[in-house]
């Protein structure tokens, strides 16, 4: 407001009487509206309960006004008022995108900074996923099992959390997803308010308190700087219990990297035919990261450099695991000052609030919904069955992988917290909802996956595909069985080239499949994963590589009513000798169509010698390349929606 930032109270009219002055910058709300007081003005109600608005200056505002103005947030922890839960959706969601954006900048990696493969978000006492930004879908959906993972971790052990703690693990078995992506979690502790002082006068007019503005892709009307010592005139905080609440963690906030290399038998992470999770990297229980306020930086090193396959850039992994503290820390500031602003008691009643509100909308969503299967092939031989089966007394609904092959030899095997994550986003997007991804959209689902199947392996099974592919082809599947759309590229086209010098990593986009009433996307990242492909100046700058092509595949998506979206050719060109590695799906059984849709054309590998001769690749590979030889990357169209042409029946 008049240029500059305010910490703003937020006032319920039902509440109000005559005798409240209320001075600007506020916010009023009442059911059918919004009321905001801009500085320089004053709100009160007529004997009729109408809301005046009066100028003031500083010299005729009445001293009492802060107290007369009584702002509370009545009965939080009864039914939510819709207006304040809208506001708490959207701080929290505003909270997470801001650690992304702290992430983003201080990282060091492309992986990181560039292809933004990583996620943030925040989660309750009970590690129970609360609020994120719209990031990476699989790491998201997944994240809450390595939160109460730690807290088992830490039970189990007897190692209390401590403020100033922050952990990292990476375990597949344990929450994770594959192990490039470290998770870094951060205890919240509410410290003991300190004595009360009144806010300093703002250089703007009236008195608010400017706050920083967000950098760039921020969200704006969302206050980001610490709030004064004490407190906003009007607004309350919650006393801490007798004794405090010192040691005990009342949020968690997290963030997930794909980091560029983490170890294993090939650069970069990704090996096409590792037969063991050993093979694929540095395998990381919950390890303590920072131990009250100290970097761990010695046992950090010795953690990533010793083992069977350690890391081979330990110095960027670290850079970016400080990138990742430094982004909760950024979480840890907004949510205390969203305590001091709102109150302790009033935060945690929203987030859960936020949880239950998500419960309801996958319920609404879950009633008109198609029962059915599917059955998944895979380019491997192996098969994903699942039936989704709903109760419309209860409005809830069974997702059953009975049937589904079991674990493979290959890396295809997807860790259940990855199975998990796909069935919450699928379901998520059935929602209209604006809703946060949150633990509250799991609750009207049971999800049945059996021991030892391809979708919930057992250690030392090798997982490094199924969080990119296989989690592709559940989304699939659960997409066709419920009849929403026809399967989309089915593959996130992994591709990791490195030697002794580089490494780098990128999914590449293809087509999405159609549904009822819309036409599928050319070449979009699909499903489960969100990242960007690196800006070719940049990738061409930072690595030895020219990117030759990148064009639309053209009529490689799948025909019908509606089309399916086209896939990609990628070609780059390497200027020294490079091992390349190649984890991709649907290059021979084609994306599906859906309600006499046709399918999406398969993707294909290729490899380009120096003598002029083209090689095929398997879906999955590893090859040697020399400076001047190339790879192309053809990846697969989306299936159509719908008879091409309707058919009219005449009568004999």
């Amino acid at each position: 407001m008049n240029g500059c930032w305010h910490d703003t109270p937020i006032y319920d009219r039902a509440t109000l009487t005559p005798d409240h002055l209320i001075p600007g910058p506020a916010i009023i709300i009442e059911p059918t509206g919004t009321n905001v007081i801009e500085p320089g003005w004053t709100a009160t109600l007529d004997p009729d309960y109408n809301l005046v608005l009066e100028t003031f200056s500083n010299s005729n505002l009445p001293s009492n006004a802060a107290q007369n103005s009584k702002f509370k947030i009545q009965n939080s922890k009864s039914a939510p008022d819709p207006i304040l839960l809208e506001i708490f959706n959207n701080l929290l969601m505003a909270i997470a995108q801001q650690m992304g954006v702290t992430l983003q900048n201080t990282s060091s990696s492309v992986n990181i900074k560039e292809r933004l493969d990583f996620s943030c978000a925040i989660f309750d006492a009970q590690g129970n996923l609360v609020a994120n930004a719209p990031h990476i879908p699989v790491h998201l959906g997944s994240m809450g099992d390595s939160v109460q993972a730690l807290l088992t971790h830490t039970a189990t052990h007897n190692q209390p959390i401590q403020p100033g703690d922050v952990y990292l693990l990476n375990n597949p078995y344990n929450g994770g997803t594959h192990l490039p992506d470290i998770t870094v979690i951060t205890p919240v502790f509410l410290t003991p308010p300190q004595p009360s002082t009144p806010p300093q006068p703002s250089p703007c007019q009236g008195e608010g308190v400017p706050v920083s503005p967000l950098p760039k892709g921020g969200l704006r009307g969302v206050p980001v700087s610490p709030l004064p010592k004490g407190g906003l005139r009007g607004v309350p905080v919650s006393p801490l219990p007798k004794g405090g609440l010192r040691g005990v963690p009342l949020f968690y906030l997290a963030s997930r990297g794909h980091h560029a290399d983490i170890g294993g038998i090939t650069p970069g992470s990704m090996p096409a035919n590792s037969v063991s999770v050993e093979q694929e990297g540095v395998l990381i229980n919950p390890f303590r990261l920072v131990e009250q306020g100290k970097f761990q930086e010695t046992a950090l090193w010795n953690l990533l450099t010793n083992g069977a396959y350690p890391a081979r850039n330990p110095d960027q992994n670290i850079a970016d695991l400080k990138a990742q503290i430094a982004a909760n820390a950024k979480g840890v500031a907004e949510l205390l000052a969203m305590v001091e602003q709102y109150s302790l008691d009033t935060v945690q009643a929203y987030m859960q609030h936020i949880q239950d509100n998500a419960e309801e909308s996958i319920r609404r969503a879950i009633a008109p919904l198609q029962e059915g299967h599917c059955t998944y092939p895979m380019d491997n031989g192996a098969q994903i069955q699942v039936s989704v089966k709903c109760d419309p007394t209860t409005r809830s609904a069974t997702i059953d992988f009975t049937g589904t092959s079991p674990q493979q030899s290959n890396n295809f095997n997807a860790p259940l917290a990855v199975c998990k994550a796909v069935v919450l986003y699928v379901f998520r997007t059935l929602v209209d909802d604006d809703i946060p991804l949150n633990a509250g959209c799991l609750k009207p689902l049971e999800i049945i996956v059996p021991d030892g199947c391809l979708l919930n392996p057992t250690y030392p099974a090798a997982v490094v595909a199924g969080n990119v592919e296989t989690s592709q082809a559940i989304a699939n599947a659960l997409y066709l069985a419920t009849g929403v759309m026809a399967a989309s590229q089915g593959t996130m086209n992994n591709l990791t080239f490195g030697n002794n010098r580089h490494q780098y990593y990128e999914t590449i986009c293809g087509g999405s499949g159609a549904g009822p009433n819309f036409t599928g996307t050319d070449a979009v990242q699909t499903h489960m994963t969100n990242s960007r492909l690196t800006d070719p100046e940049v990738l061409e700058s930072r690595f030895p590589v020219l990117v030759q092509a990148f064009s639309i595949r053209p009529n490689s998506g799948g025909t019908g009513q509606y089309s399916g979206g086209n896939g990609v050719t990628r070609r780059l060109q390497f200027r020294e000798s490079m091992t390349v590695s190649v984890l991709s799906s649907s290059r021979t059984i084609v994306p599906a169509g859906l309600a006499g849709g046709t399918t999406g054309q398969p993707g294909s590998n290729q490899v380009e010698r120096l003598d002029g001769t083209v090689e095929d690749l398997a879906a999955t590979a590893t090859v040697e390349l020399e400076a001047g030889e190339a790879i192309a990357i053809h990846t697969p169209g989306g299936g159509g929606y719908g008879e091409p042409y309707p058919q009219t029946r005449f009568n004999e």
